[in-house]
């Protein structure tokens, strides 16, 4: 953190400033943004305490996931065709992704496109 200084004084310096580390054991970090997550695994996190603020340093493996891509699993489908009647798994492959994962839209929209069509 502090080129060239010593560890045990810098942290009597802090313990006099009153800002305390503490290190809290964790798994995983998500940041939640608008178009997409941060994800940092195996992450070392500290907790800053200071002045009356809480701060987070966070470092670890760090990757990002689209929001605008919509993972659909087998399962997904497998339960949307049951409930929609429709067979057609690219089918309900792509209106899961239309509906952004929303399983009972999609499922929603299948039976009107299937009553459309009868």
């Amino acid at each position: 953190m502090f080129p060239n200084i010593d560890p045990k004084a810098l942290k009597g310096v802090m313990d006099k400033l009153g800002i305390k580390n503490t290190a809290i054991e964790s798994t995983q970090v998500v940041i939640h943004c608008s178009d997409k997550d941060i994800v940092i695994d195996a992450p070392e996190v500290t907790l800053i305490e200071g002045q009356g603020m809480r701060s987070f340093q966070i470092s670890g493996n760090i990757r990002e996931v689209d929001k605008s891509k919509v993972e659909i699993s087998d399962d997904d489908i497998e339960f949307v065709q049951e409930q929609s009647g429709v067979g057609d798994a690219q089918l309900v492959r792509r209106t899961l992704e239309e509906s952004r994962g929303d399983m009972a839209g999609a499922i929603l929209k299948l039976k009107k496109e299937k009553e459309q069509q009868a």
